[in-house]
């Protein structure tokens, strides 16, 4: 199986990071600044991610750190070691993840999203499938808005403008119903899993969302992930092939 030492080396990682997250009686922070907040549950289970990761010899991008090992090179992992820390901070661990991918070429080749409390795997390698707890997902049916349940969110790095927010409202009001989770990646997740039939974000980052795009495609749905500055990204749309023409027709 192609891929199969890398996903098994982000299994492992993604793993023992949720073991120790869940172990955590409690969350201590580390700093408040603006909307975003820092705990030291992060840091630590970041140190977790990279230890695993880090002999495959192919350089990381995570949240807490930046760049680890060598740049260059067309592939990379990216990790986020504990998405939804608000969530986490406010005892929602529910809705809390680990996250790492293999990105390849500037593309998600494979990802694993680790669910620790709700005891939950989600992983998909590119053109092999997707799966929960090993058993396979997939993209949900729905074929229209007005029938679909949208997931989104507003990260700490967005603009919260009156323009920008109205704009972001005319996207989504086609939409049955709409729910924010706090975590991208469990959001994106859900989408691979059917649970949810569609996510989209503006600005957030790229670590948030490398796994879930990469799970959502290996479950036969697109995931447009588009670069902005700072590491930041736009989520256009994670949904099934059809949802994702309706949409997009929306937009025109």
């Amino acid at each position: 199986m192609a891929y199969e030492e890398e996903y098994a080396l982000a299994l492992e990682a993604a793993t023992r990071a949720g073991k120790y997250l869940e172990s955590l009686e409690n969350a201590s922070v580390d700093s408040q600044e603006g909307r975003d907040i820092k705990l030291e549950a992060d840091r630590k289970s970041e140190e977790l991610i990279i230890q695993v990761l880090r002999p495959s010899g192919i350089p990381i991008l995570s949240e807490e750190r930046g760049t680890v090992g060598e740049s260059g090179g067309s592939r990379r992992w990216i990790v986020d070691p504990l998405d939804g820390t608000a969530n986490f901070w406010k005892g929602m661990r529910e809705l809390c993840c680990v996250s790492v991918a293999l990105w390849e070429d500037g593309q998600p080749v494979l990802g694993v999203v680790n669910r620790f409390h709700s005891q939950e795997i989600y992983g998909g390698i590119l053109g092999q499938g997707a799966w929960r707890n090993s058993m396979p997902v997939c993209t949900s049916a729905a074929a229209h808005m007005k029938d679909a349940v949208l997931a989104t969110g507003f990260p700490v790095r967005r603009d919260y403008g009156a323009d920008s927010l109205g704009a972001f409202v005319q996207k989504v009001q086609s939409f049955k119903k709409i729910r924010m989770l706090g975590a991208a990646a469990v959001m994106g997740a859900f989408v691979a899993d059917g649970r949810i039939d569609a996510y989209t974000e503006e600005q957030i980052m790229l670590w948030d969302v490398a796994a879930s795009s990469a799970i959502v495609r290996a479950a036969g749905g697109v995931a447009e992930v588009i670069p902005l500055e700072e590491g930041k990204c736009f989520c256009r749309l994670f949904a099934n092939q059809a949802l994702y023409d309706e949409y997009m027709e929306n937009l025109a």
